[in-house]
């Protein structure tokens, strides 16, 4: 795994999370602010998939859709 390269102020601000007792060392810092950006990641997805799917019943409801057809989609599906 690589080194990790933090500025002076960052360095500072990393100490004194160590020294408060809130992290035992650099590693626990690093896995906490991996695990923020992942959460705000997975928060972005979520909004972005939520405005998709607010545009896509807008549009129902206005009755600019085509009406899906099942058989057309996945006919093997129908075969039994």
């Amino acid at each position: 795994m690589p080194n990790v390269h933090l500025t002076e102020p960052m360095q500072k601000y990393v100490q004194a999370q160590i020294e408060s007792g809130a992290y035992a060392n650099l590693s626990e810092v690093v896995r906490a602010g991996v695990r923020m950006l992942m959460e705000k990641d997975g928060a972005r997805q979520f909004y972005s998939l939520k405005a998709d799917l607010e545009e896509a019943a807008s549009l129902a409801e206005n009755g600019d859709c085509a009406e899906f057809d099942a058989h057309a989609f996945e006919p093997d599906a129908f075969d039994r």
